[in-house]
């Protein structure tokens, strides 16, 4: 279970964040969602602890994180996959190595112990044979891969991903999003997504949190949201054409 309560952050005394408060559903896929500059990022980067908030908690499975010395808050992070926007590989390294990155640092497995977990991964995420090439040399939609499957490597209890479906052309967006669907039931992770793509919500959202100028404004299922008589909201979700498309099925009573 991740708890945020009464969060707030500030940079250079201007609040980003004003006394968010959400519960996200154990082993579902959790989106926020909201325009660029609403504070999703930042709230991303809050929860798993890049950033120091101002004020409020953030528990996971009741234990107060923020409040954790460096060694504490490390032991809990062994429990976080997390993908950054652009899939943030190591350019240098190999795409064994980059998978092989949190068993490193994480784990006394021996070579050939974590060989085999970074196959297990790829496997996961259908990539195969390019173990030894750099991520310059694969696709976006399998550097997007590869950085999932570096995310799993630990087996975690908690995966975040900010944007994974930034920059991908439709239907590799698509594979990605019903890939971390997929990830979602089969190791049983507990799932928070940023995104503005309704699209994403839509195919795998299970419980939805809009920000605006960085408060919560709403949150819900993907079912209720498309009933939502929130102003701010509707205008967001309806700026793109599958939502158009559901809102004009709505109006015609067909949903």
């Amino acid at each position: 279970m991740i708890k945020i309560e009464h969060l707030y952050k500030e940079f250079q005394h201007a609040e980003v964040l004003k006394d968010i408060s959400v519960e996200f559903q154990e082993k579902k896929t959790n989106m926020i969602i909201g325009q660029s500059g609403s504070g999703k990022t930042v709230l991303l980067k809050c929860i798993i602890g890049l950033l120091d908030i101002d004020q409020g908690r953030i528990l996971y499975d009741d234990i107060v994180f923020n409040q954790l010395n460096f060694k504490k808050k490390k032991e809990i992070r062994k429990n976080i996959g997390m993908v950054f926007q652009g899939g943030a590989l190591f350019d240098s390294e190999t795409v064994e190595q980059n998978v092989k990155f949190p068993l490193d640092m994480f784990t006394n497995m021996t070579e050939d112990e974590k060989h085999r977990r970074v196959n297990e991964c790829l496997e996961r995420v259908n990539i195969h044979n390019v173990n030894s090439l750099y991520p310059a040399e694969i696709s976006g939609g399998m550097q997007k891969r590869v950085a999932i499957a570096r995310a799993i490597a630990l087996n975690p209890k908690y995966l975040f991903f900010d944007e994974p479906i930034s920059g991908l052309d439709p239907k590799t967006a698509i594979r990605i999003d019903r890939l971390i669907g997929e990830l979602t039931k089969d190791i049983e992770t507990t799932t928070i997504i940023n995104t503005h793509d309704m699209n994403s919500v839509m195919e795998i959202g299970d419980k939805v949190i809009f920000l605006y100028n960085g408060e919560k404004w709403w949150e819900g299922s993907r079912e209720e949201i498309l009933h939502s008589d929130n102003p701010e909201l509707n205008d967001f979700v309806f700026a793109t054409n599958l939502a158009k498309t559901v809102r004009d099925l709505r109006k015609s009573g067909h949903t």
